[in-house]
């Protein structure tokens, strides 16, 4: 099916549906994209673009400029909380040379899918707020103002709070994880080289990697505890708490941790993948569909991932009803065992002294020493996914 004219609307315009906005217009679909925020922007963060994500981004020219405002990843050292000693070194040149990694900030990666979907037409609209979505042969969007617009196809890339995932199965019922996360970027007082260094101890661990042009330290500190915290990345809370939280942390994390001016905290919620993503001329994608936890750093690769299947899969069918269900389809067993494996990783990095983690950094240690390929040859389903070279449909 052409996509030639096709009147797509999009809700959000993070990474998700940026992207989906460059994949459907470069086939030729007219695209709005609907952001309720008065500008594009991210709270400051960074992210990992692995290379099935990175697969996408080359398919949609802008690996050169990706890499310009990004950091190259060379490794992965797993540290012990103590001294920060290493237990396990995960080296990323072993990877195919096609397999490239990065860090990138999240503002950065914004600006860059923005400043090229405007030039390839699509009309992102501002301050757009959706307030409710009614599937159907042509989807009705009610805005917050009380206007209306109806589309040919609506994507909901709006998030952990879809409007458009309500109004396909319902409203979602996270379950709290009994774990908190710390975001926050620093500057780069360690001299941290082109890696994520994952400091792991008992019932916490932190991860730190540069951005832009290694100036910068990201933090995520992820902690179990029983008080709740809420579901958002906006929340301050005190870096002091942050501190406290990770004073038993020696090596580099210190020196780190003093430097945190500004952090934000955000309970982390174990979600359902959704049991439907696609209906009446409307579809789920990203987190809308899939919410994760950030145990596997797959979040936005899973948005790019969705954006490319599902231009490809209308592409590919003559009717859209039937590329629809062909995304859904294509996507839905890949994105439940990421979030599945996303899942089950929290605790090898919050294992407390005694026997099993001395069992456990014992094994990661011999690994990554004596078969540093194999140690990330279990990575291949994930990394050597290549969503842009599946056949059409």
């Amino acid at each position: 099916m052409s996509l030639l004219g096709l009147d797509i609307c999009i809700i959000g315009g993070g990474i998700g549906g940026l992207a989906a906005a460059l994949c459907l217009s470069g086939r030729g679909a007219q695209v709005t994209l609907l952001e309720q925020a008065e500008a594009l922007r991210e709270v400051g963060a960074g992210l990992q673009v692995s290379p099935n994500g990175l697969r996408v981004i080359e398919a949609l020219g802008l690996a050169t400029e990706l890499a310009a405002r990004g950091v190259q990843g060379r490794a992965v050292s797993l540290r012990d909380f103590r001294d920060g000693g290493e237990v396990a070194r995960l080296d990323l040149g072993l990877l195919p040379e096609d397999q490239r990694y990065f860090f990138v900030h999240r503002a950065d990666l914004i600006d860059l899918l923005a400043g090229e979907a405007r030039a390839r037409g699509v009309e992102v609209r501002l301050g757009a707020q959706v307030a409710e979505v009614h599937p159907g042969k042509r989807p009705e969007l009610v805005m917050a103002d009380s206007s209306t617009r109806t589309a040919d196809l609506v994507v909901g890339a709006d998030g952990l709070h879809s409007r458009l995932r309500d109004a396909l199965i319902g409203a979602a019922k996270p379950q709290f994880t009994g774990q908190v996360a710390w975001r926050a970027v620093i500057p780069n007082v360690t001299g941290q080289g082109p890696e994520v260094q994952v400091h792991m101890g008992p019932g916490r661990h932190l991860v730190c990697y540069p951005l832009r042009d290694g100036q910068v330290l990201n933090i995520v500190a992820a902690q179990e505890r029983e008080a709740w915290a809420e579901e958002s990345w906006t929340h301050r809370d005190d870096p002091a708490n942050l501190r406290a939280a990770f004073a038993r942390f020696g090596g580099p994390v210190p020196e780190m941790l003093g430097a945190v001016e500004e952090v934000m905290l955000w309970g982390l919620f174990r979600h359902k993948v959704a049991e439907r993503w696609v209906g009446g001329n409307c579809a789920l994608l990203g987190d809308a569909a899939h919410p994760t936890l950030p145990y596997l750093a797959q979040g936005a690769n899973m948005a790019l991932e969705d954006a490319w299947a599902l231009s490809a899969c209308l592409a590919g069918h003559d009717e859209t009803a039937a590329g629809l269900a062909a995304y859904q389809q294509l996507r839905m067993a890949r994105c439940q065992r990421i979030v599945e494996t996303a899942t089950g990783n929290a605790w090898k990095y919050h294992l407390r002294p005694g026997p099993l983690r001395l069992a456990a950094h014992t094994a990661l240690r011999l690994g990554a020493r004596l078969a540093p390929v194999r140690a990330l040859r279990q990575f291949d389903w994930l990394y050597g996914y290549d969503v842009t070279r599946l056949p059409e449909g």
